[in-house]
């Protein structure tokens, strides 16, 4: 009988990787065990490994666990694995055969309701993945790919997050004289920008609704950073010069996309300024306070090298106004602190304090 962990052993070092190495043939089970690893490769993708006949047969989803029917899902078949990956994390070395961290993203058990060569329809019952999904084998030529779908309707209350949703505008005026009822951001000039997260992958739109994610490579990392979380930001997009906006810059940016974009990111890099969440993991968060909206994006932990969520400030208007003519920024944005975020709103919720 064939070994069928040979090409599993042939891609690796023993002496090299953490990974599990087993000494003999594998020993059949129930055929009920299934873990998903988040795996921060070369590339961000989910290997989802089930078992059968003693070993783990597997598939590398680039996106992640699709949550809601019709939407379709590459997985790349890949070689078994033995069952003693059920449990492995850890960092496989640069180098190595899927060099890169790798984390349980959930584990659990499966029932399987139909699996041949070109079929593999399952249930899951984790804590995360739940429901009914299928592997169809998509018959290229080297019948590696795959799409995986999820049969089920998708879990109660679950809504898929709008690519873009048109920005709440704040109107020009003055400090508001109930200060303690609002909340304060510098201003930062910038280009207003939407991101969605979703699959490790992200989208960035501008305020008319344009797909401009060509313009900003610098941004793409952040789809690794947060990996299965899946989020609409609003923010601003910035470029900095001395430590102050630099328009002339931003126009550069604005004007650069593909390869251009990519030749301008050493000499003139962008940075994202994220101020809300409008949608979180399946849930719009519109109706939320402001304040609510903030702490669920300071949990995100949005902070890299090209972007990060500056302070807000409760209360306080005139000493933000202050600081923020000192450090040469355009102005403040006060923020009802109880306000909802309404799209395309300008009612005065949102006030511009201009410089």
């Amino acid at each position: 009988m064939a070994d069928r962990l040979e090409e599993y052993r042939a891609k690796r070092s023993r002496d090299r990787t953490s990974e599990p190495w087993p000494g003999g043939p594998p020993q059949p089970g129930d055929d009920d065990l299934f873990v998903i690893q988040e795996h921060h490769a070369t590339r961000l993708h989910w290997d989802f490994r089930l078992e059968r006949d003693g070993v783990l047969v597997s598939w590398a989803v680039p996106k992640g666990l699709p949550l809601s029917p019709g939407v379709p899902r590459l997985a790349v078949h890949t070689e078994d694995h033995p069952l003693e990956y059920l449990t492995f994390e850890g960092e496989i070395p640069a180098g190595e055969y899927g060099g890169g961290r790798m984390t349980v993203w959930d584990t659990g058990k499966y029932e399987t309701l139909h699996w041949n060569d070109h079929k593999v329809e399952v249930v899951f019952h984790g804590e995360r993945a739940r429901g009914k999904y299928l592997f169809l084998n998509r018959h290229d030529e080297d019948g590696r790919d795959w799409t995986l779908r999820r049969l089920d309707p998708a879990e109660p209350g679950h809504q898929d997050a709008p690519e873009f949703l048109e920005p709440m505008t704040a109107v020009p005026g003055d400090l508001p004289p109930d200060d303690d009822a609002w909340a304060y951001e510098f201003a930062w000039g910038g280009l207003r920008t939407m991101l969605l997260i979703c699959g490790g992958r992200v989208t960035a739109h501008d305020e008319t609704g344009a797909d401009v994610t060509g313009r900003y490579p610098e941004l793409h990392k952040l789809g690794e950073q947060l990996g299965s979380t899946e989020v609409l930001l609003d923010g601003e997009v910035v470029v900095v010069k001395d430590g102050k906006p630099h328009p002339g810059g931003l126009d550069e940016r604005r004007r650069a996309d593909g390869n251009a974009a990519k030749r301008l990111t050493a000499r003139c890099p962008v940075f994202y300024f994220a101020s809300d969440v409008l949608h979180l993991d399946g849930k719009a968060t519109l109706d939320l306070p402001y304040t609510a909206r903030r702490e669920l994006l300071d949990d995100l932990g949005v902070a890299g090298r090209h972007w990060q969520v500056p302070r807000y400030y409760l209360g306080g208007g005139e000493a933000v106004a202050g600081a923020s003519r000192q450090h040469g920024l355009p102005g403040v944005v006060a923020k009802r602190a109880d306000s909802p975020y309404r799209p395309g709103d300008g009612s005065g919720d949102w006030v511009l304090i201009e410089n």
